[in-house]
Formats: structure tokens, sequence, C-alpha cells
């Protein structure tokens, strides 16, 4: 699954320039089972994507039916086209995947991510929030529901949902880092600067293990 994280930069000067709605999913989609035939195919492709044969991942995947591709194979042929900027494609094998599996998390947030990438930040909102009523404690759906809450300039929700987002995974600094740029936008600027002084340790401890290999 892409983790998309949107970084915003903080400027820290002495002049200084939510609420979840319930998830109403329809009828569980009937467990789809693929052919024996094209299971191999879709082994086949797993490893050349994992191995980022990307160009033969997708010829293998695209040579299975549609008929017989599985929520993971829609899935992975979305990220493809996202990784190749086809946003309008990528949103269609997501929402393939989902048609087939609409508990499937993954499909929901990738979704997102394309909204999000795409200057759609409310639409991006709905599928994190899918997210989190399958998955609650998924850090990376916390924190990116927070960016969109930024760009739509709702920075109060956007303060809970970082903090949900560290209360899960506490060692990702750009959570950090976005926190301290909503308690700017809050008017906070010792509690920013106490989030941005936990950045930068992060960044520091990261830059010291790097170095240690």
């Amino acid at each position: 699954m892409k983790r998309f994280l949107l970084i915003l930069i903080v400027l820290f000067t002495a002049s200084a320039n939510t609420y979840a709605v319930p998830l109403k999913t329809a009828k569980n989609a009937p467990k789809f089972t693929q052919s024996e035939q094209y299971q191999s195919v879709t082994n086949e492709a797993n490893v050349f994507y994992a191995e980022n044969d990307i160009k033969k991942a997708l010829e293998m995947f695209l040579s299975i039916p549609e008929n017989e591709r599985t929520p993971q194979n829609w899935l992975l042929i979305g990220n493809i086209m996202q990784d190749q900027g086809k946003l309008d494609e990528a949103s269609f094998m997501y929402n393939k995947a989902i048609e087939l599996d609409n508990k499937f998390y993954k499909a929901y947030y990738n979704l997102g991510n394309v909204y999000l990438q795409d200057g759609k930040p409310n639409m991006a909102v709905e599928q994190y929030k899918k997210v989190i009523n399958l998955k609650p404690e998924y850090a990376y759906a916390h924190y990116n529901l927070a960016c969109a809450y930024i760009k739509l300039g709702k920075y109060s929700k956007a303060k809970f949902e970082l903090l949900t987002a560290i209360d899960y995974k506490n060692t990702v600094a750009d959570f950090h880092y976005n926190l301290a740029y909503v308690y700017k936008k809050l008017g906070k600027e010792k509690t920013a600067k106490t989030y941005i002084e936990y950045y930068n340790k992060l960044m520091e401890n990261n830059y010291v293990q790097g170095n240690n290999f």
C-alpha cells in the first residue's frame, strides 16, 4: 500500500509570518475466488511488482480478464497508474477493487491519496474516514486525513487527527512536523516549537541510525 505523505513547510520566526461520519456500507460483496489458472499469473505478477519490474508486472496483471481480477490485482494496477500520474485511471482501478470488496481499506486509502494529490481534499476526507472506520489504528490514514483538513483550513480537526496518528505511531517525524504547523496556525507558538523539537530529534536519530549501517 502506498503511504502518501503530505509534508508542509513551517517557518518559525519571531514575527510568525473530528468528528467522523459513520461509514454506511452496502451489503458485503461476495468473497471473490480467482480461477486457479489466473492465480499463478497473479503470483508471478506480484513477484515482478515486488522486484520493481513494473512494466512486466503491469503486462501480467492486464493479461488477467477483468472478471478474474482480485481486489489486490485492481489495487496494484491502480498503484502503477498513480505512479505514472494517471490519476483518473488509478481512481477507476481502486473503485473496481472496492466493488469486489467493500471492506478493502487499502483501496479506500489509496483512492483518498489520489483525491488529495489531485487537489480534491473534500473527496479525500470521505475516503480516509472510511479507512478509519474499517481500521481505526491505521496511523497514516489519520495523518493524511489531517493533511486534507489542513488544505481545507480546518486546523482543529487536523490537530485531532495528527494527535491520534501520533498516539498510534509516534516515531514518524512528519507527523510531528505537521502538528507543529497546525499549532502554529492555531496561534499556539510554544506548543508548535515543542513539536518541531520532537521532529528535529527524530530526524537526528534517523540520520544517526542511517550512518550506522
